[in-house]
């Protein structure tokens, strides 16, 4: 019986150790978290899950990332750059209502988290522009 109680001890101060650590990732920025998310989101007038999540692998793959996972029932695909340092991204696609899909990117090298607005705004333009292209059939 005691050691059940020190096994769930150890695990709820594990798990309480992990929600301190992102919330010293989101202070760090200087930002909100509200802030940080307008960077990371946007909305795309689709309701094609998969056609969104292809298009935003070919988005990754043109921009030099090597893609580590993609899972369509998830709408998750993380993927890694390497150029002198490790840049981890995992980008996530889910329904907003009947007409529209989110796509959201989190990035970040090692436990720092991207807070530099240019770098989503690059991601999010290569993706309008292949979502776009993709929705026109244009090759």
């Amino acid at each position: 019986m005691r050691v059940r109680y020190q096994v769930l001890f150890i695990l709820c101060a594990a798990l309480l150790g992990g929600c301190v650590s992102s919330l010293d990732q989101v202070t760090k920025t200087g930002q909100s978290a509200v802030q940080m998310r307008s960077y990371q989101e946007r909305v795309f007038d689709t309701a094609d899950k998969p056609q969104t999540l292809r298009s935003v692998i070919a988005t990754l793959q043109d921009l030099n990332f090597v893609l580590d996972k993609a899972d369509l029932d998830l709408g998750m695909v993380t993927a890694t750059k390497l150029s002198g340092y490790e840049l981890r991204v995992t980008v996530t696609v889910r329904p907003r209502g009947d007409t529209q899909m989110l796509v959201r990117m989190n990035a970040g090298y090692e436990e720092e988290p991207v807070k530099d607005l240019k770098f989503y705004r690059d991601f999010f333009t290569a993706l309008e522009k292949a979502m776009f292209l993709t929705a026109h059939e244009v090759d």
